[in-house]
This record gives structure tokens, C-alpha cells and sequence, in this order.
């Protein structure tokens, strides 16, 4: 008999219910299977029934559309990847779509915290993400999931490709309304020019009505089609009890276009579709440059599944296996050979080797691991094989704690934004309430004049050219910023950075450039640099340590190397044909301490040895990047205090602050250290961070502006506001030089748009302004902060 895909139950209703998994029809028991099945499907996890180990349970009713669509999410093995478990809250981080500003945020926080089970909800409207904690024992992550659905978001547990996927349909679908409403927008300020210049005045009424009818049906697509996102987020705003700056436009628009339909119908009065193309094609434009800034915030490499691998070796019962590492449970010993990445959280149990911890410290240099000592999830085994007992899976890992602390960090709402949120309520009301008094006024003294005067109120006021202000300037700022090889990621950049006084730098891959290269060569008993470095590339050869790394492009086929023996720490010794080669520590390769003289901190030395003989002593360098001293000596002369807080705990740091002139110096800090560092000096200033690997991502989210080179981790740059191209630290000199000047033309924008408010403000209310006058104003507003904002592009650097 047929057995159920899902739950491995008999099948007893023929081919009536089936779902197509990996493209293959698969039969379901039951509709509730089918149910399930398919929302798996199409949630885009499939691989859930790839690597499951066991069926799933079996759904024994009819589940209705708005919970199948959600079900998925409540499977345990579902859950493992993006669900964080601690005692009986669970906690993830949720993709919301429709955010459109702080209102929807505050919506969706409000009505999801009254309810029962729900712990806490941090939404974040930049990143369009939601941190949800809940009691797993009082409700299901489904019922969440529903929630948010029935106030008109639609959420789901955080998947890079699907979110970035979305972003993109999102981008388009705002491209067509944008395009639209300009087409429109020209069409029909073709006709309404002419006719304001009294082209056609002696033209006869049918001719004036003809070219209005046009006008209707040219605008008419701009106001049903491409105003639809202010009319949507204004009916958010005002279902969550608060007003926005949408509500004003939206009745601008529709009370525009209904009564200039009117007009057209009746044959009298005046018709205004150029007004309503013309700022409708405005503010888009400023929502376009908005959405734009959200899309380069948006995390797309922070996913677990990209740092972790799919598979692991595991050992049961004797034998070794290759399974899923989803699969994997506490307690499982697995086999990490050379080379290969560590699927777990796991403690030492047989075997010495390193580990390459760079994507979690951002050093290069291998730490040396032995038993009872813990390797994590992501990182790579270096030299020997290694046996691993697993301590720790999914959301209980080291990477996935440190995307927490970064989540945590990102999603505290600065003061400022605050207050940004409460002056625009405050704006949106004001408005609304000199409108109406308005109309209510001109009511009593002229009532065919009330609706055109209270029109004209709305449409001066529109706050076009506000909302163009800012993102123009940042626009044309942008444009420079890709010039020199500085990508900003997040809203906001440009004045942050304008208020740094303190910079912290991490040090290995920040202040150096994070890749070890050979320096001096010292050589003994006759032997020639060319020769101890051949002998040196080979003996390396197929090591994916940095310092074997280094010493690469040395290596030519002239050596048969054999019986090479790798001691943990110390170093490599090997047969070159006849000789015993012994490359590594001044106490591994020879014991004569006279010889192998100490180390500085400032670099570290290696040493070779032929037939127990000193015949090489090499210096590796990681060196500072060609412009930090520059970079430093420009950020002191701007009085802006810096700091050096590195994961590596050697003398080494030390000396490169001295090298640099910097005093205030931290090493050997941990990810909670590095973060709590920034949080005591943001006490007293503005700080800026530098960092380049995981371990820097929680600092970088938690920092006032953080800045990550372009060669440094996956998260490290998805948590910071600038990733500096090609490495070049002198370019965040430059890019506080533009933020300066950007920040002038902004303010010189904001002054104009409310300059211009308070101008025509008491002119249309007092009757003075026509709605096309006003419309004409409000677009030359708009124009002549585009304009100032596009003299940024003359800026030499």
C-alpha cells in the first residue's frame, strides 16, 4: 500500500490529494497533509524533507487556508534552523513586508505584545525585520505569523533569499508606477501648459473640454495605480490610531482628481490633473530614493546556512557516515578532516590540530587545539584530522549567539529617530487641522470657494520638497561615495558621520592588512635566501596555514618531499630528498638558544634547519596598510580621538599603536568586550568602529557608525553603515569631508522646504493661491532642492 509522503501513513484515498515536492508528485493521506506539505513547499524548504529523520506528524483535519499557510513554521525540524530556544521562550527574527515607516513598526509592536505568550517584539522599519521572543507553551509561531497578517504585513522567519528576492520583485513592480506617473505627468502638462499660457483661448468650450477629458484619462492610472502606496500607508497609519505625512497626500490626491473629475463631467470650474501627476511623480521619486537606502540596509550574508556546513562526518556504531548536519544531536562525535569546515559547536575528544578562527576573531593565525578544548560552527581545521563531540546546534551556537548580539544592537532605536517620528506625526496633524479649520472658515464666507481654497492648502503643503531634501543631497552624495570606493549602507550615514569625535580601530585586517608576507631573510652555513625559501615553499606545500600561505609563490617541483610530520604549534619536519628539513618555533628547530635569537614583538621570526642545523631565520610581517599613519595623523588634526580594540592579545598590538601614535590600546577582547568598550566611550562621544571579522559585527551594530573594509567577513560589512572598497583607509577621511558638505546642502534644503511652507501657508489659506498656482510652487520647490542637492557632483576630491 501506498504510504503518505509527510507522515508515512497508509494512503486510502487514491491520488485525490498529492503535492509536488522537488518536482515529483507525492502522495498525501489526507487534505490536512496535503496541507502542510504544501506550505513547506511553498515557503521554500524543501530540504526540510531532504535530510528529515523521521515523518513528520500526521494532520488529521482539514487546516484552514490562513493556517496552512503558516503551519510549516511550527515543525520542530523546521525550527531548528532559525529558531532560538532558551528554556520555554523561543525567539527568531522575522521579514516583515509592507513596513513603510516608524507608524508600521509601532503598529505591529502594539499589537502583538498584549498578546498572551508573546515575551517581547523589537521591530526594526530600516531593516524591515522583526525580533520576536514567545512562550512556545502558550502560543505557536504560526499564530504569530497569522497576527501580523491580519493588520496587513505579511511576515515570515528571516531567509536571505527569499527577502532579497522579494526587495527585487518590490524594485521593479516601484520602478512601472514611477515610470508611469512620469509618462502621465509629461502628457499632461503638454495640454495644461498651453492652456495656462491662454494658447488655446479662443478655442471653443468643446475643444477645452476634449483635451480635459484627455487629461482625466491620463491621470487617471497615476492616482489608481501609482499613488497606491501613500493611500495604503496612510490607511495603516490611520488604523493604528496615528497620522503621517501620506494621509495629507493621499487627500490631496483624491480630493484633487474626484473634484477635477467633477468639473470635466459638469463642464465648469477648474480641473488640476497636471497638479496631481506632477507632485504624485515628485514624491515618488523621493519614496524611490528611501527604498533604495532600505534595500542597501538590508543583512544579505548573515544567513547561518552560508557559515555552516550542509554535511558532516559522523561516527555511530563503529562506522563513519556522511549525514546532514541538521541531523546531527548533542552528544554525536564527528570527524573534521583538513581543510574541512566544522558543522558544530563541539569539545576535542581525539586528535591535535588548529583551527582557523579568522570568520569569528578576524585573525589570521591559527589557534592550536587539543583535547577537551571547544571549536565552533564555521570555522575550519587547519592541519590533522580531529574527532569533535557536538555541545551545541542551531541557535545555541557561538556564530548564532554573535548574529544575536548584532540583531539586539541594530534594533535599539536611536533618540533622534524618536524624536524624528514624533515631529512628523506632529507636521501630518498641524496640516490636517489648518486644513480643516480652513475649509470650515471659507464655509461660511464663500462656500463654492471653501473646497478649492482648502485643495490649495493641501497641495502647498505637501511636503514634497521635505521629503525630497534630504534624499537627493544623499542621492548625489552616493554617487561620489562609489567614486572613491565607499559603499554606504544604512539612512542616515552621512549626518553620523559629521558627529564622530572617536574612532576605534580593530587591528589585524583593519590597521594591517591581515595577510602574513615574508621580510627579512637571515641565512646561515652557506646557504642563499633563493635556496632556504624553495626548501621552505616545499615543505609547506599543501598547508592551509597563513604563514605556509606566505611562502607560495617560492615553491617550484624540484623537491620530493616525504614523511612529513606536523606537531601542533610548533612547526613541520620532513625528508627533501637526503635531508631532514625542520621548519618552525626558535625551540622546535634547533635547541641552541644562543643561536636562535628572541623575538620582537614587533614581528614574528621562523626558523629552518637542515639536518638539526640553523640555517634560516625568516621574518613574517603583517603589515600596515599603506595609509593608515595617514589615516591617523588626518583623523587627529580633526581632533577626533582614537582607540585600537583587537581580539589579538600579543605585544604585537602594542607596537603598532606606539608605530601610529595611538595611546589608548585593548587587546585581547571578545565580542562582549569589544561591545561593552564602545558602549562606555558612547557615554561621552560619538564612536565610530572599524572591523573586518563576526567577532566585530555586535560592536559594529551596536557602534554610532560603524565601517568595515572590503575584505573583512560576510557579517562584519552586513552590520556595518560603510564598507570601505579596495581596503583604502584615507577614503573615510574623504567620506567625512563629503558627509560635511552634504550636511550643508541638507540643511539649506530643509530651510528652503520650510521657508516655502511658511510663505504660502497664509496665502492659501487667505484665498491667494489657486490649487494649480500652489502645485506649481510646491513643484518648483521640489526642483530647486533637486538642483542644489546635484552641486555636490562638482565636488573634487
Amino acid at each position: 500500500m501506498t504510504s503518505c509522503f509527510h507522515c508515512n501513513e497508509p494512503v486510502l484515498t487514491g491520488e485525490q490529494f498529492t503535492t509536488v515536492i522537488n518536482g515529483q508528485p507525492q502522495p498525501m493521506c489526507c487534505p490536512g497533509c496535503q496541507a502542510v506539505s504544501q506550505a513547506i513547499m511553498d515557503a521554500g524548504l524543501s530540504s526540510y524533507y531532504q535530510f528529515r529523520s523521521e515523518p513528520g506528524n500526521r494532520q488529521t483535519a482539514l487546516i484552514p487556508d490562513q493556517l496552512s499557510q503558516y503551519s510549516a513554521y511550527d515543525l520542530p525540524e523546521v525550527q531548528q534552523d532559525f529558531v532560538h530556544k532558551q528554556g520555554a521562550i523561543d525567539s527568531t527574527s522575522l521579514s516583515i513586508d509592507g513596513i513603510t515607516c516608524a507608524a508600521c513598526a509601532w503598529l505591529i509592536e502594539h499589537k502583538l505584545k498584549p498578546i498572551a505568550g508573546v515575551t517581547n517584539v523589537l521591530v526594526n522599519s530600516t531593516t524591515q525585520r522583526a525580533l520576536v521572543s514567545w512562550d512556545s507553551q502558550i502560543i505557536q509561531l504560526s499564530e504569530i505569523l497569522q497576527i501580523i497578517s491580519k493588520i496587513g504585513y505579511q511576515a515570515a522567519p528571516y531567509q536571505v533569499d527569499e527577502q532579497e528576492k522579494q526587495s527585487k520583485a518590490d524594485s521593479r513592480k516601484f520602478l512601472l508606477r514611477l515610470g508611469l506617473a512620469g509618462f502621465a505627468t509629461m502628457q499632461v502638462m503638454m495640454f495644461a501648459l498651453a492652456l495656462y499660457t491662454g494658447y488655446f483661448t479662443d478655442l471653443d468650450v468643446e475643444f477645452r473640454d476634449y483635451f480635459r477629458w484627455v487629461s482625466l484619462i491620463f491621470a487617471a492610472p497615476v492616482v489608481l495605480y501609482s499613488a497606491q502606496p501613500f493611500y495604503f500607508s496612510a490607511l495603516r497609519s490611520l488604523l493604528s490610531g496615528k497620522l503621517n505625512m501620506d494621509v495629507s497626500v493621499s487627500i490631496a490626491i483624491l480630493g484633487a482628481y474626484v473634484a477635477s473629475c467633477i468639473a470635466t463631467i459638469q463642464g465648469n470650474g477648474e480641473v488640476y490633473f497636471e497638479s496631481v501627476s506632477m507632485f504624485t511623480f515628485f514624491l515618488l521619486l523621493g519614496r524611490y530614493f528611501e527604498q533604495s537606502a532600505r534595500q542597501k540596509a538590508s543583512v544579505s550574508s548573515s544567513n547561518l546556512h552560508k557559515l555552516v556546513p550542509l554535511t558532516a562526518h559522523l561516527y555511530r556504531d563503529g562506522e563513519m557516515t556522511e549525514i546532514a548536519a541538521k541531523q546531527l544531536v548533542i552528544g554525536d562525535i564527528i570527524l573534521v578532516k583538513p581543510g574541512e569546515v566544522i558543522a558544530a559547536d563541539a569539545e576535542v575528544v581525539n586528535g591535535l590540530s588548529s583551527v582557523n578562527e579568522a570568520m569569528l576573531t578576524g585573525e589570521q593565525m591559527p589557534i592550536g587545539k587539543q583535547i577537551n578544548d571547544t571549536v565552533y560552527a564555521g570555522t575550519i581545521n587547519i592541519e590533522q584530522p580531529l574527532e569533535v563531540r557536538v555541545i551545541a546546534l542551531g541557535q545555541d551556537q557561538l556564530v548564532a549567539e554573535i548574529i544575536r548580539l548584532q540583531e539586539l544592537a541594530s534594533n535599539n532605536k536611536p533618540a533622534i529617530a524618536l524624536v524624528a517620528d514624533r515631529l512628523a506625526r506632529y507636521f501630518s496633524a498641524t496640516v490636517l487641522s489648518i486644513a480643516a479649520i480652513t475649509y470650515l472658515v471659507w464655509l461660511t464666507i464663500s462656500p463654492d470657494d471653501a473646497f478649492w481654497i482648502t485643495l490649495s492648502v493641501l497641495v502647498a503643503t505637501c511636503p514634497c520638497a521635505l521629503a525630497l531634501a534630504t534624499p537627493t543631497a544623499v542621492t548625489c552624495a552616493t554617487a561620489i561615495f562609489t567614486k572613491l570606493g565607499v559603499i554606504p549602507r544604512r539612512s542616515g550615514i552621512f549626518e553620523k558621520l559629521t558627529k564622530i569625535n572617536h574612532v576605534v580601530f580593530d587591528k589585524t585586517g583593519t590597521l594591517t592588512c591581515g595577510q602574513l608576507s615574508i621580510g627579512d631573510v637571515q641565512t646561515f652555513g652557506g646557504y642563499s635566501s633563493e635556496q632556504v625559501l624553495s626548501l621552505a615553499a616545499a615543505i609547506e606545500q599543501g598547508s592551509l596555514h597563513p604563514i605556509a600561505l606566505a611562502f607560495t609563490s617560492f615553491y617550484d617541483n624540484q623537491h620530493l618531499v616525504e614523511n612529513i610530520e606536523h606537531h601542533i604549534g610548533l612547526g613541520i619536519r620532513a625528508s627533501i630528498g637526503q635531508l631532514q628539513v625542520c621548519i618552525g618555533t626558535a625551540q622546535f628547530v634547533t635547541p641552541d638558544a644562543n643561536v636562535a635569537a628572541s623575538q620582537a614583538i614587533e614581528t614574528q621570526w621562523i626558523y629552518l634547519s637542515v639536518d638539526n642545523k640553523l640555517v634560516a631565520k625568516i621574518e613574517m610581517l603583517d603589515e600596515l596598510r599603506v595609509d593608515s599613519l595617514a589615516t591617523v595623523t588626518a583623523l587627529k588634526a580633526a581632533n577626533i580621538s582614537l582607540s585600537i580594540a583587537s581580539g589579538d592579545n600579543s605585544g604585537h598590538v602594542e607596537f603598532l599603536a606606539n608605530k601610529l601614535g595611538i595611546s589608548d590600546v585593548h587587546s585581547g577582547l571578545s565580542p562582549q568586550g569589544k561591545l561593552a568598550l564602545v558602549n562606555k566611550l558612547q557615554q561621552h562621544a560619538h564612536v565610530a568602529m572599524f572591523g573586518d571579522g563576526i567577532n566585530d559585527a555586535p560592536v559594529l551594530a551596536g557602534a554610532n557608525l560603524s565601517v568595515a573594509m572590503g575584505s573583512g567577513s560576510a557579517i562584519a560589512k552586513n552590520s556595518a553603515d560603510l564598507i570601505l572598497l579596495g581596503d583604502h583607509l584615507s577614503r573615510f577621511n574623504d567620506a567625512i569631508d563629503v558627509a560635511k558638505q552634504t550636511q550643508r546642502i541638507i540643511h539649506q534644503n530643509l530651510l528652503w522646504a520650510f521657508a516655502y511652507n511658511m510663505v504660502i501657508l497664509p496665502l492659501a489659506v487667505t484665498g491667494h493661491v489657486a490649487p494649480y498656482i500652489a502645485a506649481i510652487g510646491m513643484s518648483v520647490s521640489s526642483l530647486i532642492v533637486v538642483s542644489n542637492s546635484l552641486r555636490l557632483l562638482r565636488i573634487k576630491l
